[in-house]
């Protein structure tokens, strides 16, 4: 739950990396081999919050392959 204030992420669940245009679920971070690597989307300053996937669809966000498959 921390990392939803992190970075620019205002609370919001749905973390965007502005880099990749990918979505990732912060309720269903992976970890270990298969990692969303949030801490380093956050460091890059990559991060934008979305409120829903739905919002992140819309601005073209991809869904992450690990947390959101």
């Amino acid at each position: 739950m921390a990392r939803r204030y992190n970075g620019h992420m205002n609370g919001e669940q749905y973390l965007g990396n502005k880099a990749k245009k990918q979505v990732h679920d912060l309720d269903n971070e992976k970890t270990g081999a298969n990692e969303c690597q949030i801490d380093e989307i956050i460091r890059a300053g990559n991060d934008t919050p979305f409120s829903s996937l739905a919002a992140a669809h819309g601005a073209g966000y991809a869904d992450c392959d690990y947390c959101l498959k």
